[in-house]
């Protein structure tokens, strides 16, 4: 298994010691994420401070960005990074794209599909030199001149991994992607029964297999020196589930387990602005199925117990101060867990 680490997106000036430290602790990738930053500066620090890690946003969100800007700068990440550049991209939920982008909401599902379709078009066009010529539904893209196509890097193409929920999002992307970022709002049950099956039909539909597409998140992790960090951590991930929670478009996971009427209840109470109290509203037992929670000692175990075999790659965050010996005997353990994924392949491509 593969193990990721989230980086101080907040702190420009901490993102490169950060990432050259889980370097040295052995991690395969660092990421970061668009919630109050911008997610692509902060990898650009990173790059230049490692030789090793993979650099992935999880996720850029993608309507709100012309395919040819994204391009751009996963084009740059990945040349200056020396091909460790990984673009993770999300479509968001109709109210962020309409009521906090002031992008329209249309077809999302094949809209993504396009989108990582039209960034490929681009890749060839700079690299292999392939007319630029993608004409979708939703996207045309015919012009590029070589004023502005940047040098060919020599690398294999930049690989991207696409944020899926419901079956068509998962669909997409497992047809037309390199990796599947899951929602954390899931379960082992839900990625079982209802997520694995989904991709693995997609795959086998046009020849990849798990081997070829990597398999991200997918739920929550606990962690800890000892048992009080471990229960800290578990209420900040209680917050987390009510706040998905009382998301219409992701009560299936709810309804999965017979609980459909606490997603209810959190979405009357985020209609009312009661967001500080919701968390009140999951009980320990409904928290159990999406966290695992363990101190670091232990987490390896707890990790297989909910993710071996389903998902490829875990996010894992230590508390400051941890002990390098720590840090690193935990990847270490979490490493050794089995996975399918075995490596991107992102040559050529047909057009």
């Amino acid at each position: 298994m593969r193990v990721s680490m989230s980086l101080p997106c907040e702190d420009w000036a901490a993102c490169g010691p950060a990432a050259r430290q889980a370097e040295e602790d052995g991690f395969d990738s660092v990421s970061s994420h668009e919630l109050k930053h911008d997610p692509f500066m902060p990898l650009a620090f990173a790059a230049l401070a490692t030789e090793r890690v993979q650099l992935v946003t999880s996720v850029a969100i993608a309507f709100p960005r012309s395919p040819t800007t994204v391009a751009q700068q996963a084009w740059d990440l990945h040349t200056h990074s020396r091909g460790r550049f990984v673009l993770g991209l999300g479509s968001q939920v109709k109210a962020h794209n309409e009521r906090r982008f002031g992008v329209p909401w249309i077809a999302p599902a094949a809209r993504m599909g396009e989108y990582v379709e039209a960034l490929r078009a681009i890749f060839r066009c700079w690299e292999y030199g392939e007319k630029l010529n993608y004409q979708g539904k939703h996207y045309a893209l015919s012009l590029m001149t070589p004023e502005f196509s940047p040098p060919k890097q020599g690398l294999p193409l930049p690989p991207i991994a696409m944020a899926a929920v419901g079956p068509l999002m998962l669909k997409t992307a497992a047809r037309v992607a390199d990796g599947v970022r899951l929602h954390s709002f899931a379960t082992r049950a839900y990625l079982e029964q209802v997520v694995r099956p989904q991709l693995e039909a997609e795959l086998g539909s046009v020849g990849k297999s798990f081997a070829q597409c990597e398999i991200s998140g997918g739920g929550f992790i606990a962690t800890g020196p000892d048992e009080a960090a471990v229960k800290q951590a578990a209420e900040a991930a209680r917050y987390r589930v009510a706040f998905y929670g009382s998301t219409p478009a992701y009560r299936g996971v709810f309804d999965l387990h017979g609980v459909t009427d606490l997603g209810v209840k959190l979405t009357e109470m985020s209609k009312q602005g009661k967001w500080s109290e919701m968390a009140k509203q999951v009980p320990d037992d409904v928290l159990d199925l999406f966290v695992a929670r363990a101190p670091y000692e232990g987490l390896a175990a707890a990790i297989e117990q909910r993710y071996g075999g389903i998902v490829d790659t875990v996010s894992v965050d230590f508390a400051p101060g941890t002990p390098a010996s720590v840090r690193r005997d935990t990847v270490a353990a979490i490493q050794k867990i089995p996975s399918s994924f075995e490596s991107f392949r992102t040559e050529a491509r047909a057009a």
